[in-house]
């Protein structure tokens, strides 16, 4: 039976591991590598990892990097940065990588999410939509680490990479991304109902309450988290943490309102 799947996101930044704040000032937190090592002690669902200079750099992914994080991670992966050909995909998966993530390349050439799951399989394709609220004008998906605008809304983005084969969306909130106030449920919930692909969200989450939160508004959706798996306490001293298996299935339990 699928499950809600609860997932650290970590940030790539020049080599080491950083978090932001709204897309901006990224603070260094430590080395990827060992980050790894500890969320395998700590038997996490899953694991994304995210290079936020590929793209803006129009740089490769890091291969290297990618292969030494392979080699040690030890829960199902998802990488993405510069992934802007199938056959960078492929080269991915080779690496022993689970998922790739991809975004501003997709969302340019839409014909890159067929040609990806056509060479990968969908079930290892994702899309990013990084998103920003506009008042009363709604929400709209942005590229390029939320530089560039797009002019479309996430529902109707969402709809388009499933119809071209994506196998799951994340949702990421510009706006929201390192502030800890929750996730946005209204979002998450139009965009749910929407699409019928694995969906995760990221982007807000302060505490375990905000996932328990995004369960109960969404179901077995996935959620994602930065800072509250690398800060700990109101000074956000930096420690790598995650829920133990048993307040993990507590949590779960309960948003879901199952005994």
């Amino acid at each position: 039976m699928l499950r809600p799947r609860i997932i650290p996101c970590l940030l790539v930044h020049r080599g080491g591991l950083v978090k932001t704040v709204q897309f901006k000032d990224p603070k260094y937190v430590g080395d990827p590598i060992n980050a790894v090592k500890i969320f395998n002690e700590k038997e996490t669902d899953e694991l994304t990892v995210l290079d936020i200079d590929a793209t803006v750099n129009q740089a490769e992914p890091d291969f290297r990097l990618i292969a030494n994080l392979a080699a040690e991670c030890r829960m199902p992966l998802c990488y993405g940065g510069g992934v802007k050909t199938a056959d960078q995909a492929r080269r991915i998966i080779g690496l022993g990588v689970e998922k790739v993530a991809m975004s501003s390349a997709a969302l340019e050439r839409p014909a890159l999410i067929s040609e990806a799951a056509g060479e990968v399989g969908a079930q290892s394709v994702v899309v990013v939509l990084d998103t920003r609220t506009l008042g009363a004008r709604g929400h709209e998906v942005w590229t390029h680490n939320g530089q560039r605008r797009t002019g479309r809304s996430p529902v109707e983005v969402a709809q388009e990479v499933e119809s071209l084969g994506a196998g799951e969306i994340v949702i990421n909130s510009v706006d929201r991304d390192g502030v800890g106030k929750g996730y946005d449920l209204d979002l998450a919930l139009a965009i749910r109902k929407a699409v019928q692909i694995p969906m995760t969200f990221l982007g807000g989450a302060g505490s375990l309450q905000d996932l328990g939160r995004l369960f109960e508004t969404c179901g077995v959706v996935g959620a994602a988290a930065g800072s509250l798996f690398v800060f700990k306490g109101p000074y956000r001293a930096v420690l790598i943490n995650y829920p133990t298996p048993s307040s993990k299935d507590d949590l779960i339990a309960r948003t879901l309102n199952k005994p």
